[in-house]
């Protein structure tokens, strides 16, 4: 199995146990298929590790009954039955946030997005997670729902060792600058270019 090795090591007196450990912070964007999946491949990894997981879900209908929620839901289920792997716990905007009251008829977007944050900031300054995905993230942001700023300065600020995957197309150039791992995800082909809608098992 290759292993990757740093071209250039900062003179920053830090071990490389020390630079290991060190949180991470990685954005998935672009045009193409695979945001998502990606982040929840690192979720995974997280999870069999121990890393308490947090997933908060941005834009996605919240009639949409993803494979991976149902997923990630068996797991939290595992681990509170055996202890195996660590806590899951799920948030889907639309559904009413789950420290909110459920919505009315009529929602409001910005306002959900942005509670959705506020309460990311507080579960990230009581270091409740140890792996958050922040999935379709940057629409908000791109929307001027969510001030890249904040999120910008937060997540630089952010205690301890809490680990963030954001995913969606439009990523802020703050936010890439501010990130440390960042995956433009291109398209070269898809089954919609030849009119073929999404499918059980491959989109959700």
């Amino acid at each position: 199995m290759p292993q990757g090795r740093p071209e250039h090591v900062p003179d920053d007196g830090l071990t490389t146990r020390q630079r290991r450990k060190g949180p991470l912070l990685a954005v998935h964007t672009g045009v193409g298929k695979g945001k998502s999946t990606a982040a929840f491949g690192m979720a995974l990894r997280a999870w069999n590790v121990g890393w308490p997981v947090a997933v908060f879900q941005f834009v996605k209908s919240p009639k949409w009954r993803v494979g991976e929620e149902a997923a990630f839901r068996a797991l939290g289920d595992a681990h509170a039955r055996t202890g195996a792997g660590a806590p899951v716990t799920w948030h889907k905007m639309g559904e009413g946030w789950s420290w909110l009251a459920r919505p009315g008829d009529e929602r409001d977007h910005a306002a959900e997005a942005a509670e959705g944050w506020a309460q990311i900031k507080r579960d990230l300054a009581a270091q409740r997670y140890g792996f958050y995905v922040l999935d379709e993230f940057t629409y908000p942001l791109h929307w001027g729902w969510v001030p890249v700023g904040d999120v910008v300065e937060t997540l630089r600020e952010r205690p301890g060792t809490q680990h963030v995957v954001i995913t969606g197309r439009y990523a802020a150039p703050a936010l890439l600058e501010a990130a440390d791992l960042v995956t433009e995800m291109g398209k070269v082909k898809h089954p919609m270019d030849a009119g073929r809608k999404g499918q059980a098992g491959i989109e959700w």
